[in-house]
């Protein structure tokens, strides 16, 4: 995946509920600015390891995709830059049960296959508009 910019807003707290209203908020913001196409990537990404960092400080970010230069006009939008590299993509079923089973078992599944995850970039789920018409999201792990 290239580098790229992006317009986000972000949820501070238990990952969970939280992340699906943001979400919901984030494509009211997009489709009312015209943003979503075919080509479009919604991205979530959640910043924290909540084994790690308390649920209370936890930090999701709901993501798109934009050409350099963008300027959102929405202030709870913000803009920031997305490294690239290599990554190991999973199609899932669109569920929360289906996420979270590929969150526990990513780290196997490369280990099989040869990768290691890069713990130095984060883990993007990816939504397009025909990957939710057919139920999916991809989970992206950056791959070493």
């Amino acid at each position: 995946m290239p580098s790229c910019t992006v317009a986000y807003m972000r949820q501070i707290g238990p990952y969970g509920l939280g992340n699906g209203q943001l979400m919901e908020k984030f494509k009211g913001w997009v489709k009312a600015d015209n943003l979503l196409n075919q080509k479009s990537s919604i991205l979530g990404i959640a910043q924290d390891n909540p084994l790690l960092t308390a649920p209370e400080d936890c930090r999701y970010d709901v993501c798109l995709i934009v050409p350099n230069g963008f300027v959102a006009e929405a202030e709870e939008v913000k803009i920031g830059h997305l490294s690239g590299g290599k990554y190991a993509v999973f199609k899932l079923a669109h569920t929360a049960e289906a996420v979270q089973k590929a969150w526990d078992e990513f780290p196997l599944v490369l280990d099989a296959q040869g990768f290691k995850y890069d713990e130095s970039r984060l883990v993007l789920e990816r939504y397009s508009l025909e990957l939710i018409e057919e139920h999916f999201c991809e989970l992206c792990v950056p791959v070493r």
